[in-house]
């Protein structure tokens, strides 16, 4: 783990914590780094999957014949 020495807005750090209930700086600014790369992650699933879907992958399906036995 590196340390870092970063210019942070205070209230905006305050505000964090209330929102993650976390105690110190150091847990706040770790989940706020946590919940921005998870949320980036399904973005980006999400944004596959509806390109998918747009391409037509999942027509099939449309009718319940080919996937229900």
């Amino acid at each position: 783990m590196a340390k870092t020495l970063i210019d942070i807005d205070e209230q905006l750090l305050a505000d964090a914590a209330i929102a993650f209930g976390t105690k110190t700086k150091k847990d706040t600014v770790t989940a706020a780094l946590k919940e921005g790369v998870e949320r980036k992650k399904r973005a980006l699933a999400l944004a596959r999957l509806a390109a998918r879907a747009d391409a037509g992958d999942f027509d099939i399906l449309l009718d319940k014949r080919n996937y229900r036995r």
